[in-house]
């Protein structure tokens, strides 16, 4: 495939054609979830998303960004990026989820606030009604597959 050329118009309304440059555009496809990480009404959806992996981490006392990340990190096996990690604050703090707290350095702490824990026992309840349902198909299907064999 040939370079495109295109024209150039200068500041005085005179035209130049541009030598060809050729350029690539590089096209992705992310499929999104139609099911939101952290509703309008603050309900969590999803148990690795970072809202509810930093409610997790708040949920035993607070914490800065680094030590959030670090702590998420080690618990679930989840590194979240500077972009992830902050852009989830900022959502969970626009909700009322989370707040921050005073600090005396660069570092900001968060805490958890009583919405975030109500949000996070709703999640969890979640992920415990959806784990419990894996749990009895898996077992259904085990005691199927034993019959079979």
């Amino acid at each position: 495939m040939a370079p495109a050329s295109s024209s150039i118009q200068a500041d005085d309304g005179s035209t130049r054609n541009s030598s060809p440059v050729p350029y690539y555009v590089l096209r992705s496809n992310v499929a999104r979830s139609s099911v939101p990480t952290v509703s309008d009404d603050g309900i969590l959806r999803r148990p690795n998303d970072p809202p509810v992996l930093i409610l997790t981490s708040l949920a035993d006392g607070p914490k800065h960004g680094h030590a959030l990340a670090k702590d998420i990190e080690q618990f679930a096996g989840v590194t979240l990026g500077p972009g992830a990690l902050y852009g989830a604050i900022t959502r969970l703090e626009e909700r009322g989820l989370i707040e921050a707290l005073p600090s005396d350095d660069r570092r900001r702490p968060y805490r958890i606030t009583a919405a975030g824990s109500t949000a996070l026992t709703a999640a969890v309840a979640d992920m415990r009604r959806l784990a419990d349902v894996g749990a009895k198909r898996l077992a259904r299907s085990a005691t199927r597959r034993r019959r079979l064999a």
